[in-house]
């Protein structure tokens, strides 16, 4: 049996990789300094532990997926279960540019630009969640 993959599924696993991506590269960070002895595997505690700025970002933009992968799935699910992809096809790969976007940019640094950029690639995604809602539910 052949499957086509929509857009809206190609986001909702394209979310699912970013997040995905995000945790391996911190535990490959991890890994490194074990396997180099620089640190031993029980020396990173889940408080007290300040890695470099670089992987604490990526960690935050990890945790930010985590929590809202959630939200994107249900919805997207909604969408397939009603047989209403036609709502979120057109906006699925703009979700999914716009939570990469934010990783990356989550990922780079923290500074007062680089929040207000971060914060508008995420105002994009609740964006579109909450536009998919109402139009799923036919209340537009």
């Amino acid at each position: 049996m052949e499957f086509e993959l929509n857009p809206t599924i190609g986001a909702l696993l394209g979310f699912a990789a970013v997040t995905i991506v995000l945790v391996a590269l911190v535990v490959s960070y991890r890994v490194v300094l074990v396997l180099t002895g620089a640190k031993k595997a029980d020396e990173f505690p889940r408080r007290g532990y300040e890695p470099p700025a670089f992987i604490q970002r990526m960690t935050d933009a990890h945790m930010n997926c985590v929590e809202n992968l959630p939200l994107v799935a249900a919805v997207v699910l909604a969408a397939v279960a009603t047989g209403q992809t036609a709502v979120t096809d057109p906006l699925a790969c703009y979700l999914l540019y716009a939570r990469i976007a934010q990783s990356a940019v989550h990922s780079i640094a923290v500074n007062h630009w680089m929040v207000l950029i971060r914060a508008t690639f995420y105002t994009v995604q609740i964006g579109i969640l909450v536009w998919w809602i109402l139009k799923l539910a036919h209340l537009i």
